[in-house]
This record gives structure tokens, C-alpha cells and sequence, in this order.
């Protein structure tokens, strides 16, 4: 389970990495959103100025002035949490949600060298009204193929992604998985301290 769960992790860092560049979106077309801004999250990631380790903190600041205005994670800490969600208090989902958002900032800073040259396929897009899915491949140097579909929704007038299917797994629903067990086993303050703990 370690094993899967590390390897989804990476998964979820190129799902992450793959739609950073997305910025201030009017409602249109998410595929072609993605597919033509795919290219800018990729070139950060491949500029040789900010290769080296000591620009780890500049690559990441530059990737997260774009990540920003691209992810909902109200909604993404909200699904994570699931029927936990609304035993919380206005404050305490207010707090999880910039918990859950500096979580996942830390996990994939620490995976940002993972980058090795992969490249992405876009298949079809399907719009329900203000949802969307974008289908797409990651193709790894080795030629190693990951499915990978991107759900979004429209708020205020703007798509954002709230989660991404990573060969069948929702990486939202492997973290609600998550914190479900935490919070059954122990409680919801046990789970915001392991989150704090991280995230710190």
C-alpha cells in the first residue's frame, strides 16, 4: 500500500505540475485551455536557471503564482474531507481548507527534481454544463504511459480544477480515504495535527 501510495503521489505532483501554468480562464473551451498552456508549466520546469537546488524556492514561487488561481481548493479540501466536512464549524473550514492547501504545497516542493522530461497527450474534453473533463496521457521518457483525467468546474465564470483521475484512482478520493481512516481511528484534531506536522 506504501509503494501505491508514493507512486500516486507522483502522479498527483505531475497532475499538479501539468496544469500550473493555467491562469485567469474565461468560460470556454477547458481542453484547449490546457492544451495550449501545457507547454509554459513545462518550461518552467525545464529552465536551466532554475534547475539547480538553490532555485528550488524560486521554481516553485513561479509555479505557484500560477498553481493560485488555477486549483479550487475550497472545493478539493471540502470533497477530501467528505461527510466530515460539515460536522466542522465556519472557522475550523475556513482553517482546513489553507491547512489542506499548504499540505499539498509541501508534498510536491519536496518531489518538484521528479521532473524527467515527460510529455502529455490530450484526448477528448466533455463539457456538462459548468463541469468539464479533459482526458489526457503522460508519457514518460521510458515510454511508460499514465491516464490521467482532469476534472473542472466553473466558478465565477472560470474554469479551476478540483481533482484529477490518475489511472482510475481519484487522487481526492485516496485523500479522503485518508483522513477518514485518521478521524475514525483517532479524531479530527489528530488529523489537522499530522496535516500541521507536514505542512510545516
Amino acid at each position: 500500500m506504501g509503494e501505491k501510495i508514493w507512486q500516486l503521489e507522483i502522479c498527483i505532483f505531475s497532475f499538479m505540475l501539468f496544469l500550473a501554468s493555467l491562469t485567469r480562464a474565461e468560460a470556454g473551451a477547458p481542453l484547449d485551455l490546457v492544451r495550449t498552456t501545457v507547454d509554459r508549466a513545462i518550461q518552467i520546469l525545464k529552465d536551466p536557471e532554475l534547475s539547480s537546488r538553490d532555485k528550488k524556492k524560486e521554481r516553485m514561487d513561479r509555479l505557484r503564482e500560477a498553481i493560485d488561481p488555477v486549483f479550487d481548493y475550497e472545493e478539493m479540501a471540502k470533497r477530501a474531507l467528505g461527510p466530515h466536512w460539515r460536522k466542522r464549524t465556519a472557522a475550523e473550514q475556513v482553517e482546513f481548507v489553507k491547512l489542506f492547501r499548504d499540505f499539498l504545497e509541501r508534498v510536491y516542493s519536496d518531489k518538484i527534481f521528479l521532473y524527467g522530461g515527460e510529455k502529455v497527450r490530450f484526448g477528448r474534453e466533455v463539457i456538462d454544463n459548468e463541469f468539464a473533463q479533459v482526458e489526457s496521457t503522460i508519457i514518460q521518457p521510458k515510454g511508460e504511459q499514465i491516464a490521467v483525467v482532469y476534472k473542472l468546474r466553473q466558478v465565477n465564470g472560470q474554469w479551476k480544477v478540483y481533482d484529477a483521475i490518475v489511472e482510475n484512482i481519484s487522487i481526492i478520493n485516496n485523500y479522503r480515504s485518508q483522513f477518514d481512516r485518521v478521524i475514525s481511528s483517532s479524531s479530527y484534531e489528530e488529523l489537522v495535527k499530522r496535516l500541521r506536522e507536514k505542512a510545516g
